[in-house]
């Protein structure tokens, strides 16, 4: 517990010394600070936890004593997502890394309190655990968006309807076309996976699962030997080099963009890929 002339002496950094160059107050326990004092003391500890150089002893106790005082704070950010069905412990321990976010990049120069600056960075690093892990394959955000956006759709017009919606009919009610809602219902799928061994019929021990009567081979596996292959031969070449790889086969640029973007010529652009591609086809072929 601190009390008010602890805090009036933490502000005035008067207390029990952390080094000889500087007096804070040494908590036993951070996460018992009364949340008023909480306040009171992160100011104090921010703005000491500026003037320091990262790594420092110093400024490691500093940043830990800051996070401890504030779990609370993103314990409270967390209850918002219960309803979400993960452990809330998980929620806690992401919220945790975004409250880490906010004490780095906070400014005192702002004249911001840290705790509205800190709930958005704490529910924003939450919201994006759930959109990162919530869906069993990816799926475009606007589409993950949709999907709720169905979900509260259907359940308000099955009270209406007394049955579950049609595409069309949840299209005029959302002022959405038809083959926009159908995406949404397909992307829906994504949400949750079952497994392949489940059999395909419960009822019947010897159907044998879905994995055991569909698929086959993936003629793409052909390819992966060549992948591990490229990788130490485009890590030989310059840096020029792999940038035009990057944008063109990763970042899926066309020539012309690449051009536009490096001052170059899209005729350019494509001589220097052709030149980059038949030196590394002639690498695999040696090695082959």
């Amino acid at each position: 517990m601190i009390t008010e002339e602890g805090t009036r002496n933490a502000r005035s950094g008067i207390g029990n010394p952390v080094t000889a160059e500087t007096r804070l107050p040494v908590l036993e326990d951070p996460t018992k600070v009364a949340a008023r004092d909480a306040r009171e003391l992160s100011r104090v500890f921010l703005g000491r936890l500026g003037a320091l150089e990262e790594g420092t002893p110093e400024f490691q106790y500093i940043r830990n004593t800051l996070i401890e005082l504030n779990l609370s704070l993103v314990r409270f950010v967390a209850t918002r997502f219960r309803s979400r069905g993960d452990e809330m412990e998980d929620i806690v321990q992401v919220g945790t890394v975004g409250l880490i976010k906010a004490i780095d990049r906070f400014d005192l120069t702002r004249e911001v309190e840290f705790t509205t600056f800190a709930i958005p960075c704490i529910a924003g690093e939450i919201k994006r655990y759930f959109r990162d892990t919530g869906w069993a394959v990816h799926v475009p955000r606007r589409l993950q968006e949709l999907r709720i956006t169905l979900a509260k759709a259907v359940d308000e017009l099955a009270q209406v309807l007394d049955t579950d919606p049609t595409p069309a009919e949840l299209a005029a009610y959302l002022g959405l076309s038809e083959q926009e809602v159908r995406q949404g219902i397909v992307a829906s799928n994504g949400y949750t996976a079952s497994s392949l061994d489940v059999p395909l019929d419960r009822d019947d021990e010897a159907g044998g699962s879905y994995a055991e009567h569909h698929g086959g081979t993936d003629p793409a596996l052909d390819g992966v030997e060549d992948m591990a292959a490229l990788k130490p031969l485009i890590a030989r070449l310059g840096e020029r080099d792999r940038l035009l790889l990057r944008m063109r086969f990763r970042e899926e640029m066309t020539q012309s963009q690449i051009g536009l973007a490096l001052g170059l010529s899209q005729m350019h652009v494509s001589r220097l890929l052709s030149h980059i591609l038949t030196r590394l086809r002639g690498h695999l072929l040696l090695d082959a």
